[in-house]
């Protein structure tokens, strides 16, 4: 892919001091406010509002209606389902001022967060780890767990792929990796 200055259309706003990669395109009726970072080959679907100073990888996809508060930390490679929601503060109050207490939330390389769920801020979501639509987080999530529900719960794992994996013997492979089980964690071995 031939590098090109970013896509911004022309009914979303970047304010200044705003850093987008090449590559990535800004779709209808987003903002991305002052000191956002947004990597290289991004997508943001329209109604998006990203900021103040948030960090966005390289390869993240962001479908429509999302905000993305400051305090999130999104790494490369990572899906956002359409109205995914994220919080930034525990116990918010219109009439009491709480920026202070935001909250840092990491989603890691390749995770994916389907549509509807919530993450609710403070959390950790693992490499390569899937969020069912609709699910609730509320605590960290192990790289490569499958997690759905209200809290959500772990159900399984997938590989990088996003495929749950069916083990045999503690081993399980995909056209990515060999995963090995050790009780409630993955060891990975890249092909």
């Amino acid at each position: 892919m031939d590098p090109k200055p970013p896509y911004i259309h022309s009914s979303a706003y970047v304010d200044e001091g705003a850093n987008i990669g090449i590559n990535s395109k800004i779709w209808h009726f987003c903002h991305i406010l002052n000191d956002t970072t947004i990597g290289n080959n991004c997508s943001f679907g329209q109604n998006c509002v990203v900021g103040p100073r948030v960090i966005v990888g390289d390869g993240v996809k962001v479908q429509n209606n999302i905000s993305i508060y400051e305090g999130v930390e999104i790494e490369d490679d990572v899906f956002l389902g359409p109205s995914m929601v994220f919080t930034n503060v525990i116990n918010p109050r219109a009439f009491i001022v709480r920026r202070d207490e935001f909250k840092k939330t990491l989603l890691k390389k390749g995770c994916t967060v389907g549509a509807n769920a919530t993450i609710v801020c403070g959390v950790t979501i693992g490499e390569y780890a899937l969020i069912g639509s609709g699910a609730v987080i509320n605590k960290d999530v192990k790289p490569y767990a499958l997690m759905v529900g209200v809290p959500a719960k772990r159900i399984g794992w997938v590989g990088i792929g996003g495929n749950t994996l069916k083990f045999k013997n503690n081993m399980a492979e995909d056209e990515f990796a060999r995963y090995r089980l050790l009780e409630e964690e993955l060891e990975v071995a890249l092909l």
